[in-house]
């Protein structure tokens, strides 16, 4: 129908309302998006965090766990370990998170394996506090799965060591599991391999791939996580062998808070623990975390990979399977590690 052009006052002044009401309303928040983060200056909600780890063999899963404990983003729902003796790993880090005031986090044990790699950090995980009689931590496997029905789509898992309790949570539920929000994890090699440390100081990087130790250790669940359905985010030997060099190093021993306090003596024990070690670290795991929390320091690219039973996880053609990252901003990455873990620590109900 054809109209004259002329409008009623009446008319005018509901098309106005409407006009009015409608530029005064924020656009909602998706499902995956808080409503902070619509807000400028208001910080989003923290992202719910599984942390899945073999702390006590190299030392960088006590930095990558320092930075996860020194960063607002992510609210940890607990601590799970993996590979070898994980009843002992989980006492190491009740003695690590009573010593920094976070015994609130619950820790489960994992999947027992064999292993012949050296415990380097086992006597400060032998060392029970005054007072305290060990006990058998929660299953690690349950626990991951009975937090994923609690918080369907909402959990990052972020798997640092070998894969066994993935794989063991996939067998057991596999559609429980397919409910996690997304994996993140250290593992793999695509084109770069183990870099040699000469005299604990210069890195020499190898342009060959290697059987890199996280999925070496279990193939089968690299396999079943790629094939899982679950959005995976891989931090491979390309993107993460960031060397923390001795100024560094004095600037996060020497600060003296509880926090570095205790990665001052696992260090030393790391050091110390078996023979042939630079006294320079690599920092592979803590940039798995630092991925969970700010992506832009090691953009990622999808891509598809086979696993292979030596643990070589090469590109294959097909659709993408993970998205990957080869190369990441070391120096953005430094600053960040060093400017949090030498912070203030952050303040929680549950630490007061």
């Amino acid at each position: 129908m054809k109209t004259s052009g002329f409008i009623p006052s009446a008319i005018l002044f509901l098309l106005a309302a409407v006009i009015a009401s409608g530029a005064c309303r924020h656009p909602a928040p998706s499902d995956r998006q808080s409503a902070a983060e619509t807000q400028p200056g208001v910080p989003a909600e923290p992202q719910l965090a599984i942390l899945d780890t073999d702390i006590g063999d190299d030392i960088d899963d006590a930095f990558a766990l320092a930075l996860a404990l020194r960063s607002p983003e992510l609210h940890l729902l607990g601590i799970t370990t993996a590979y070898g003796d994980t009843e002992l790993r989980a006492r190491l880090l009740d003695r690590y998170l009573a010593a920094v005031g976070r015994s609130d986090i619950l820790v489960a044990a994992g999947v027992p394996t064999s292993h012949t790699n050296v415990f380097t950090q086992a006597a400060y995980a032998s060392q029970v506090p005054l007072g305290e009689n060990p006990q058998k931590h929660p299953d690690a496997v349950q626990f991951l799965l009975d937090q994923i029905r609690a918080h369907p789509g909402q959990i990052t898992l972020i798997a640092i060591g070998p894969l066994f309790n993935v794989q063991a949570a996939i067998e057991r539920a596999p559609a429980t599991f397919h409910q996690l929000k997304r994996v993140v994890i250290m593992g793999g090699s695509i084109h770069r391999g183990y870099d040699n440390i000469l005299n604990g100081m210069v890195p020499v990087i190898l342009r060959s791939p290697s059987s890199e130790w996280n999925i070496n250790r279990d193939p089968a669940g690299a396999r079943a996580l790629l094939a899982s359905g679950v959005p995976v985010f891989m931090m491979p030997l390309d993107s993460t062998q960031i060397h923390l060099q001795a100024p560094d190093r004095d600037a996060i021993f020497s600060h003296g808070s509880s926090l570095t306090e205790q990665l001052t003596l696992l260090y030393r024990q790391w050091v110390d623990g078996s023979l042939g070690h630079p006294a320079t670290p690599t920092l592979f795991d803590p940039v798995a975390v630092a991925y969970a929390i700010r992506p832009q320091l090691c953009p990622a690219m999808p891509m598809r990979l086979d696993v292979d039973d030596k643990g070589f996880t090469r590109p294959v053609t097909g659709p993408p399977n993970a998205q990957v990252c080869l190369e990441s901003d070391e120096k953005g990455f430094l600053e960040f590690l060093l400017g949090r873990i030498t912070a203030d620590p952050i303040k929680t109900d549950a630490a007061h």
